[in-house]
């Protein structure tokens, strides 16, 4: 997904706010240490609680905390140019009544683009309504995967990602491994977890 480029409010800073600003920063990095990368945001219980403790609001505090988990859309964003090549995968595992296809990997000079194709039988599912999910591409640490979009209908999804740097041709020993979330960065995990393993 696009994000609007960041304008700065000319709003002026008190200086002797510093040191604490720093230990928020501080504070931050030992969390996200802490966490391995994936705090998720705290019960609306400690929300609550905290918010009457240190007198705040509950939605300032659910903001604050949303946008730690959210840190990772905050990177630099890699837009794929220089198109070199369409890989061709063709990769299917069925997980239940569903088949997730791992179609192509397209190359470019700077990134590669991902797609994953969901069949499912659409007559079965038409009569439950149920909120969309949405599934997160890890490729290991080397490897920054972003979710940009697709679409579908009538029982088809599509997913596409962009990865960065763009994989190898030869894709023998990479692993795709896509997790379901039921909202966007990366709240509540389904559990589900569909692995390529390219060999």
């Amino acid at each position: 997904m696009q994000r609007m480029p960041l304008q700065r409010p000319s709003i002026p800073y008190d200086e002797r706010l510093s040191p604490i600003d720093e230990q928020i920063c501080s504070l931050l990095k030992q969390r996200k240490d802490l966490s391995n990368d994936n705090p998720g945001v705290p019960s609306p219980e400690f929300l609550t609680q905290w918010a009457e403790s240190y007198g705040m609001y509950e939605e300032f505090l659910y903001s604050v905390f949303i946008g730690m988990a959210n840190e990772k859309a905050f990177r630099p964003k890699v837009e794929p140019s220089g198109f070199r090549r369409q890989l061709p995968v063709g990769r299917t595992i069925r997980e239940g009544e569903r088949f997730y296809t791992l179609t192509t990997v397209r190359q470019y000079e700077n990134a590669s683009v991902v797609q994953l194709h969901i069949d499912r039988d659409f007559e079965e599912e038409a009569n439950v309504r149920s909120p969309g999910s949405i599934m997160e591409l890890s490729i290991g640490e080397t490897y920054d995967c972003r979710w940009t979009g697709g679409g579908g209908s009538g029982g088809h999804q599509t997913y596409r990602y962009v990865v960065s740097p763009p994989l190898p041709d030869d894709l023998e020993g990479i692993e795709f491994l896509f997790r379901e979330y039921r909202r966007p960065h990366r709240i509540e995990p389904t559990g589900l977890a569909i692995v390529f393993r390219m060999d």
